[in-house]
Formats: structure tokens, C-alpha cells, sequence
């Protein structure tokens, strides 16, 4: 089972890293896969907490799907309607989805998710025993100020 999630890990590594790299080298000039959220994600004493700059991103177009070792954060960020002519193009729009796995059970049920100032917060306790269930909806809660 281990080896089997290094290898899960390595690829979604590798996927990242190509990713990446199409932001950068000027051949891939036109050829943009659309908005790629950066993420965060950490272990403090009691839980595992994932942060993702979804700046433009309306929280209620945001989806998370936690299970007990992963999580998964989809959604858009739509270019406004402005109705003129583009002369420079270099924020990138679209439809989203990243992955996040870790190490530590946590408990989904109890998981939290906070957004302010296009910072989106995802904390999940750390599960005490096996968590059976596989997939928990979490609802993101606007936060003003």
C-alpha cells in the first residue's frame, strides 16, 4: 500500500513539475493550460491545513471532497465580462481542480474551510483512530474583512 501511494505521490510530483514548467519556457507562449491555484499544506499538533490562492475565485463556485488521507479542491475562476478587446492576455482563467495528499488519518467529518481576501483555508483534525469513511462534502464559509 505504501508503495503504491510513492508512486501516486511521484506522479502527481511530475505532473506538477510539467505544469510549471509550461508557465515558464517562452515556447509554451499560447499554448496556457488555464488557472493553476498554489497551494499550501502543513501538520500542526492536531491538524493537516491546506491553503490555495483562489484570488477572483467566487467562493461559491468552490467544491471540496476531503477522504481520511486526501483531498481534492475544484472550481473556476471566470474573466469578466468586460465586452473590449484584449490587447495583453497574462492572468489565466478556467476551470481548476488540484489535488492534495498527506500522510496522517484525519477525521473529514469535522474538516473546516474558511475564505478571505482569495485565500481559501481547509483545516482537518487529525483522526484519533481509522476513519472508514472515503469522501466528505466540506462547505467553505465567507469570511469578511
Amino acid at each position: 500500500m505504501d508503495k503504491r501511494r510513492d508512486l501516486e505521490h511521484a506522479a502527481e510530483e511530475i505532473e506538477q513539475l510539467f505544469a510549471d514548467l509550461w508557465q515558464v519556457f517562452p515556447f509554451s507562449r499560447g499554448a496556457r493550460r488555464g488557472f493553476r491555484p498554489q497551494l499550501d499544506c502543513y501538520r500542526t499538533e492536531a491538524n493537516v491545513v491546506v491553503l490555495a490562492e483562489l484570488p477572483g475565485v467566487d467562493p461559491e463556485s468552490i467544491q471540496l471532497v476531503a477522504g481520511s488521507r486526501g483531498l481534492v479542491i475544484a472550481g473556476v475562476r471566470r474573466r469578466p465580462d468586460e465586452g473590449g478587446h484584449y490587447r495583453q492576455m497574462e492572468i489565466a482563467y478556467g476551470p481548476f481542480q488540484r489535488q492534495v495528499t498527506w500522510d496522517d488519518e484525519v477525521d473529514p467529518e469535522q474538516a473546516t474551510a474558511s475564505y478571505t481576501r482569495g485565500m481559501l483555508q481547509i483545516s482537518l483534525p487529525l483522526a484519533p483512530e481509522r476513519i472508514r469513511q472515503e469522501r466528505v462534502e466540506i462547505h467553505v464559509r465567507m469570511v469578511t474583512g
